[in-house]
Formats: C-alpha cells, structure tokens, sequence
C-alpha cells in the first residue's frame, strides 16, 4: 500500500475518532473505556497474528521496548485524551495534536541527535497557526469564562490534552526501537496495547474506579469502531508511515486530522466556521503539502530511520 493512501487512511480514520469517543464519555469512566477499547484491539491482533501461524512470544529486550511504548502511547496518552474531552470539545482536543510537529522532532533530537531544521519549525508554525485560528474563538470565548470566575475546568482539559500528545510523540520515537527489535508490526502493536491496557487497569484497581458494562448501544458500536478502525487499522497504518518516511513526517496526521474533525462537526453538529476557521483550514493543508516535500534526511538521519526494517 502507498504512503499517500495509509496517511490518507490514518488521518480520515483519526479524523473521526475524537467525536467517537464523546459517545463513550458518560456511563463509564474514561480510563476504563481505554481499558475495553485496547483490549479488544489487542485481542484482535493477537488473533491475526495467530491466523498467520505465527509465533505470539518476543524475547524480553524486545518486550522491555513494547512495554514503554505501551505506556505512553496507549495507556497515559489515552486516559490524558479520554479524560480531557470530558472539559473540552472534541475538535479541540484533535487541533492540540498539531503540536506534536514540535514534539516529535524535539524528542527525535533527545532521543537520537536528530538535527531539527529551520524547515521543520517553520512548517510547524504554519500548522500550529492555522489549528489556532480554527479555535480562535472557542479558546477566547473558554478563557473569558474563567477570567469571569469559572470553574477552570478548560485549563485542566487542555493540560490534559497537551500531556496526551507529548506522551504520543514520545511513544512515535520509541517505535523506532521496537521495529529494531521485531519486523512483525502486527504482533509489536498487539503486545504493546496489552501492556498499555494491564497499566491502565490496574490504575483504574488502584484509583478505585469501577468496571462497569455500558448499556447503550451507541457506546458498543463506538467501542468497536475505536478499537478495531481507530486502533488496529489506523496504528498500523501509522506506525507503517513512521517506518517508511519518518516520525517528522507522518506525525502531519495530526494537522490533517482536526480539519477533519472540524467539517464532521460542520456535518454533525451544526458547526459553521467563518472566514478566520477556513483561513485555518488552508495554512494547515498547506503546511502538510510543504513539510512532506522535506529534503531527505543528513547522513545521522539516514542512520536513525534505516535502521528500522521494512514491513514484510
């Protein structure tokens, strides 16, 4: 499959996720739905992997990577996320993913010593740009509210959201070790969302929350939707893109996605944009259109993506 159609795959699948998981908020806790919903994407995979005849078991330096990968990009980004739409608009919460074109090459260059080119933040600085304009008013109408002596709980949101897409973006560069250590991305993705899921389980045991059955139907199609689109399909599609062009690269999903979003609110939610939300609109496509057109990488770049075995 082309690069251009999983990024296409990815960001309309991620797109539409954010509103999905508004349908979960409500009858159980949040942490818990993250719980269901990786388990049954986990499960799902190790039964892919199982319909292939292959072997379930990774030696434990292997399983050392997927359980750090586990933690940030499916058990503390998750909570953060689900936790945070409960105080935020979930097309808001998708445009603060944007950020994570600073925080990928920031952690690429802790990580790996990866230069961060001026072509890098410049692009980031459009798309940032341009999801702030889409928000504009939503952001000043929430930040007058608390001036006005409201309950503050934007701030928690958006403190929670933040930490959700740094905790992605360091979970992106720690799939570059996993791949080292096991071309099998199916097999990889289902072990780390396992142990992503026991993480958040036994918070949810520890914190005292309950593990209660939803009762509404809508909630058992939205969890089947995450889990098995949002999750299995989208990841995969994701962490493919990673190992073909990079994280800098692929991580313009998320410009891509809260435009997405945005139109589902438009279609879903009576939303209507206005001049300064389709000037937006226009800066975050054109900085994606801009950063895939990147030079190719310095020779301590190569070194860092190459390293990562193709796809079988």
């Amino acid at each position: 499959m082309s690069s251009p159609l999983l990024f296409a795959i990815a960001s309309l699948i991620w797109g539409s996720t954010f509103w999905a998981i508004t349908v979960q908020l409500g009858e159980v806790a949040p942490a818990v739905s993250v719980v269901y919903r990786f388990g049954l994407a986990s499960a799902t995979l190790f039964l892919v992997c199982l319909a292939r005849g292959q072997k379930l078991s990774l030696p434990w330096p292997a399983q050392r990577w997927m359980l750090l990968q586990g933690f940030f990009s499916f058990a503390l980004s998750y909570v953060c996320t689900y936790t945070s739409e409960q105080y935020l608009v979930s097309a808001l919460v998708a445009v603060l993913f944007a950020l994570m074109v600073f925080w990928n090459p920031i952690c690429s260059r802790i990580a790996f010593g990866t230069a961060i080119t001026w072509r890098t933040w410049a692009a980031g600085m459009v798309a940032v740009s341009g999801v702030t304009m889409l928000f504009f008013h939503s952001i000043a109408d929430a930040w007058q509210e608390i001036v006005g002596g409201g309950t503050g709980h934007f701030l928690l949101g958006l403190a929670l959201a933040v930490t959700a897409t740094i905790s992605s973006s360091a979970g992106n560069i720690v799939v570059t070790k996993v791949r080292e250590h096991s071309s099998n991305l199916f097999l990889t993705m289902a072990w780390s969302m396992l142990w992503g899921t026991l993480m958040v389980a036994l918070w949810v045991l520890v914190s005292g929350q309950q593990f209660t059955l939803p009762t509404k139907p809508q909630y058992w199609m939205g969890l089947g939707y995450l889990a098995l689109f949002g999750s299995v399909i989208a990841f995969s599609a994701y962490f493919t893109l990673i190992n073909r062009i990079g994280s800098q690269k692929a991580v313009y999903i998320g410009v891509v996605t809260p435009v997405i979003s945005l139109l589902l609110s438009i279609q879903l939610e009576h939303y209507r944009p206005g001049a300064l939300e389709f000037l937006g609109m226009f800066l975050c496509l054109a900085s994606v259109a801009w950063a895939v057109r990147t030079p190719a990488p310095t020779p301590k770049e190569a070194v860092c993506l190459t390293t990562v075995p193709e796809v079988p």
